[in-house]
């Protein structure tokens, strides 16, 4: 694990300066505080920081085969690098350390441009082919691992953040105005975006090829979730019994490390179905003192069960000084408020372990949002209403106040009929959306909202052509699997575990579990308002069935209610209506109107004004022009 850069200059031009790839890595030696590689050859420099994990002492990077003819960085794992190197061997390959870095070499000089088809693990990756004069980057088939490039005067710079490709010194900062709306809709820029015009994300499975001597760039996708196929009915306990089969091989599988490794373990489903895989281990959660985001019984109740050593917290931050803290992490920023309890439990780990499993992608794979179950209530029940009717309830439901706790019928029935009024085409996505056709309308200044060339929902809607004939269930699953996963929830993993220079894994990513998770019957994970059926079925074999069959509670903070109180004066100061009317962006008026409802406690709108907050202390930081 560490974090990769590097500067390509293409045709004759200059090669790149070691010093700027040193102020490249210098920028994120929070991923990497073992060590630092930096190489220039044939115009190609290659940069890494190591989080040393697998081989201490011999998985230094770059690292090349045995003539010097390829080169590769590396950030992540690959889980089956024993399995690959005793088959490379076989096929004549030498070997000179224990790395699994090393594999990535050999298996490029065996197999060619498919060879990350052959890789089990979360990887970002740079290589250099020296004798075909060609680069290029990849990135594993889920987007656990980030990775950034921009292309600008004859160079390709490249980094495993956004502030990495900043920092090599070449790179313009003009604001992407169609980016902003779209953050500020799903609280994520959609890849290949980010908020800078000329900073793209590589996306899952992405792989951009580079002619040095020509200069031509091309992207293409090396895999996809594969699409339906025909099979024989099965009963339920099948399905079962080669799911827990699956994930145990998952989790056995990232059991690899030199180093001491742990979980974070929330007492749901999916933490602790892990957890039972792992044997003997070292986990970890944080509670908060509001009772409706304190998990910590279940947690404990998951660990006496399995026999784990626990470790908790329970936690009343300073989150002022938190957000200053996370800032700089936030450089292609996201609107979750649960960036704090990420971090939080992150820290809470790196004091024992260097790495931690967690249950993140368990939702996406087996069904375990409630927008699934708002998007089947909706075909069936509202969505052939007349329109009247469900205005009529939502003016009806208006004047209610939102209730402080996390969750409640309230809050609940505002968000389904709020959700019902977005473009129908979204499916179960409108339950995302926080930015309506009304706000988005009334927040943005004329002058930026000239700037405006693309639909912000026109990802949602592409994902959905792209998932082909599935049926409704997996093909919400895929538009999550391929947008809100990758662009919000392993960013933040990726983040906050690294601020603390933490490895997350996340076993449920394992390609072979993805693949066996979109065979799985859609009746078996959603039905009549139940979520991840068959995913708690076989976690119930494993732990008490009361800590599996209870309501989900999500991994949150209670923001809403922190706006009112310890958060208000930072809110005050960064949505100040000078400053707004300053930057140019935004309407001072409708933030305050905003402001002002939220305060008064007859509207919640901790999602809009928290992600007004993160792009106001981003662009300080940053300064876009």
């Amino acid at each position: 694990m560490c974090g990769i850069a590097g500067i390509a200059a293409l045709g004759d031009r200059a090669p790149p300066d070691p010093a700027r790839l040193r102020a490249m890595c210098d920028a994120m030696r929070h991923r990497g505080p073992d060590g630092e590689g930096i190489e220039v050859r044939d115009g190609v420099g290659l940069g890494m920081r190591r989080l040393a994990v697998i081989d201490l002492e011999g998985g230094r990077q770059p690292m090349a085969n045995e003539d010097g003819s390829v080169r590769v960085v590396f950030n992540g794992e690959i889980y089956n690098f024993r399995e690959l190197r005793s088959e490379l061997e076989a096929k004549g390959h030498r070997f000179a350390t224990k790395a699994d870095t090393e594999v990535i070499v050999h298996a490029y000089e065996e197999y060619g441009a498919d060879f990350p088809l052959r890789l089990n693990g979360m990887f970002a990756i740079a290589l250099h082919d020296r004798a075909r004069g060609r680069l290029m980057l990849l990135r594993d088939p889920v987007g656990i691992k980030p990775l950034y490039w921009a292309m600008h005067g004859g160079e390709l710079c490249w980094g495993s953040e956004l502030k990495v490709v900043l920092a090599s010194g070449r790179v313009p900062r003009e604001i992407d105005a169609d980016a902003v709306r779209a953050f500020l809709a799903w609280e994520y820029v959609p890849a290949p975006a980010t908020l800078l015009r000329a900073v793209r994300k590589l996306e899952p499975a992405g792989r951009l090829t580079v002619d040095l001597a020509g200069g031509t760039v091309r992207t293409d996708a090396y895999w996809d979730v594969p699409p339906p196929v025909p099979a024989p009915p099965r009963r339920a306990e099948e399905w079962a019994e080669e799911v827990d089969a699956a994930v145990a091989r998952a989790v056995r599988r990232q059991l690899v490390s030199d180093v001491p490794l742990g979980a974070f373990l929330s007492g749901g489903v999916d933490s602790s179905l892990m957890t039972a895989g792992m044997g003997p281990a070292r986990t970890f959660s944080i509670g908060f003192a509001d009772p409706t985001y304190n998990e910590l019984a279940w947690s404990e109740r998951v660990a006496r069960h399995l026999g784990v050593s626990h470790t908790t917290e329970r936690i009343e931050p300073d989150v002022t000084a938190l957000f200053e803290r996370l800032l700089p992490q936030l450089d292609d920023p996201i609107g979750d408020f649960s960036i704090f309890p990420t971090y939080l439990v992150s820290r809470l780990a790196r004091r024992s372990v260097t790495v931690a499993l967690g249950g993140d992608g368990g939702d996406e794979l087996f069904g375990g949002y409630e927008t699934y179950v708002a998007d089947a209530w909706a075909r069936r029940l509202f969505d052939w209403g007349p329109a009247p009717l469900r205005r009529g309830l939502a003016r009806a439901l208006d004047p209610l106040p939102p209730r402080a706790a996390k969750k409640g019928a309230i809050n609940k029935a505002k968000r389904f009929l709020e959700g019902l009024g977005h473009d129908r085409a979204l499916g179960h996505a409108r339950w995302r959306v926080f930015l309506g056709r009304a706000m988005d309308e009334a927040l943005f200044r004329p002058d930026f909202r000239a700037a405006f060339e693309q639909d912000p929902q026109a990802h949602i809607r592409t994902l959905f052509d792209r998932a082909g004939p599935r049926d409704p269930l997996h093909r919400s699953l895929y538009v999550d699997f391929r947008s809100y996963l990758p662009e919000n929830i392993l960013v933040k993993v990726d983040r906050m575990s690294m601020a603390e220079s933490l490895e997350a894994r996340v076993p449920y990513l394992d390609t072979e579990l993805v693949e066996l998770a979109f065979r799985v019957p859609a009746a078996l994970k959603v039905r009549g308002g139940r979520t991840k059926i068959l995913l708690k079925r076989v976690a119930a074999r494993h732990v008490p069935a009361d800590c599996v069959y209870r309501p989900k509670e999500g991994f949150s903070i209670p923001i809403k209610n922190w706006l009112g109180t310890s958060l208000r004066p930072l809110m005050e100061t960064l949505l100040a209506g000078p400053r707004l009317a300053a930057r140019g962006w935004i309407e001072p008026g409708a933030v305050a109107a905003l402001k002002a409802q939220h305060l008064a406690g007859t509207h919640n709108h901790s999602h809009t004004l928290w992600s007004l907050m993160v792009l106001e202390a981003w662009a300080d930081q940053w300064r876009p022009a």
